[in-house]
């Protein structure tokens, strides 16, 4: 285990500690009963006992067989920075039936300067029964951490564990993208989520805030509105695009993609199966592309997937790479992940093939729409050809199970031991 002392303002650890990621985790946050406990001990003479308690969990979330401890570096930033303002102080006191002014002079000189925390390494492998935290200090004090911590850890370490199931599932080469900002259970769920769903396997989250915040990489393209959003190709005035070394420019690549579509619909590749894809698609895909020509990636199930979106994404890409551009992928949200996802490699492999283009089977398929691990390991056992999932409800929600269970005990007072 690591011992870990953070004094107030990093006075014994020699530097400052950040405050706690979300503004709202403050000694306030905390259920009324700490505040009641913590007068009683003092009325009592007995706030500077030195106690032990015990932070674990009963039982394995999920069904499953371990969790991944996550959580703690938040707790070691509210330590150190735990401290109550004049107004925190008025509110306990208005609070507190009874409360004698002496009481708010001994919270103004409260701080974690005596606590001292034991802990596991963030991110490990933890089983039940076993103690995560182990938090020693004055047990007027200690009781204050009891609420804040269990909220820090028991989420974190939830969601995290959910994370590394679906990582387990999805195997080790498959890219994992969180994309369950929308459906959190609010501003710091998101958020949240994303840290320890990152900390728990997945590669990269399309939560903006949290790839400021923690460096997370950053993945997303476009919604199905922006494709519904297009009429025609003639709503893109600006159809110049330079080539990807900038040596040269094609003044009208609206007019490269509609030749690429054509060699497309002509080519054996497409065995006859693409006559007339979605113009508005089209244009669509033209203009996200004239955007991120480095970086397209097209969602193509707005209408139909192989009969205009899997044609009109490849007429795209064919025009990139004529200005030596490389198309990034697609991403299916809905119908048969499995079936789509197999004819559309096989489509990609084709042209590759026929019209000679390095790697242009190599695309990435991102698969979305509601997935969880039990979705993911079913796509396995049928087979696809999807490269990258992503996952948000499920994850992000735990929909699977509410809450791993943390507790937090007292195992000891004055060098006596004690279990409930």
């Amino acid at each position: 285990m690591e011992k870990k002392e953070n004094g107030v303002d990093g006075k014994k650890s020699g530097r400052v500690v950040d405050g706690p990621t979300n503004p709202m985790v403050t000694p306030l946050l905390n259920d009324l009963y700490q505040f009641t406990m913590a007068y009683a001990y003092w009325k009592a003479g007995k706030q500077s006992e030195r106690s032990v308690f015990d932070l674990y969990f009963r039982k394995n979330p999920f069904g499953g067989e371990y969790t991944i401890f996550a959580g703690l570096e938040e707790c070691i930033k509210f330590l150190a920075n735990f401290k109550l303002t004049d107004e925190e102080i008025d509110f306990v006191r208005d609070s507190l039936p009874g409360c004698e002014e002496a009481f708010c002079d001994y919270l103004r000189g409260l701080d974690c300067s005596d606590i001292e925390v034991h802990a596991i390494s963030e991110g490990s492998v933890v089983f039940p029964k076993v103690p995560l935290l182990r938090i020693e200090g004055p047990v007027a004090v200690v009781h204050l951490l009891e609420t804040p911590f269990l909220n820090l850890i028991n989420y974190a370490s939830l969601v995290a564990t959910n994370a590394a199931r679906h990582r387990f599932v999805a195997g080790k080469s498959k890219l994992l993208l969180e994309f369950g900002a929308r459906r959190a259970q609010g501003p710091d769920g998101a958020i949240s989520a994303s840290k320890y769903c990152y900390l728990g396997g997945f590669d990269a989250t399309s939560n903006v805030a949290a790839g400021k915040l923690f460096g997370i990489p950053l993945r997303g393209t476009h919604s199905h509105a922006f494709v519904s959003s297009f009429m025609s190709l003639d709503e893109i005035v600006d159809k110049k695009l330079r080539s990807s070394d900038g040596k040269s420019s094609c003044e009208d690549f609206v007019s490269l993609v509609q030749t690429s579509l054509t060699k497309i619909q002509n080519s054996s590749s497409s065995s006859g199966i693409f006559s007339e894809t979605n113009k508005s698609e089209l244009a669509a895909f033209t203009s996200y592309a004239l955007a991120f020509p480095s970086a397209f990636l097209a969602l193509v199930d707005t209408y139909d997937v192989m009969k205009s979106g899997i044609p009109n994404f490849c007429a795209v890409a064919l025009a990139l790479h004529e200005l030596g551009y490389k198309a990034v992928g697609i991403r299916l949200d809905s119908g048969d992940l499995a079936y789509l996802s197999t004819e559309a490699r096989k489509l990609f492999c084709a042209i590759e093939r026929e019209l000679k283009l390095q790697d242009f089977g190599k695309m990435i398929i991102t698969a979305s729409n509601d997935l969880n691990e039990e979705t993911v390991d079913a796509l396995n056992k049928q087979g696809h050809e999807v490269d990258a999932f992503g996952i948000g409800t499920n994850l992000v929600t735990c929909y699977a199970q509410a809450a791993l269970g943390c507790v937090f005990k007292l195992v000891e007072i004055n060098n006596q031991p004690r279990i409930k």
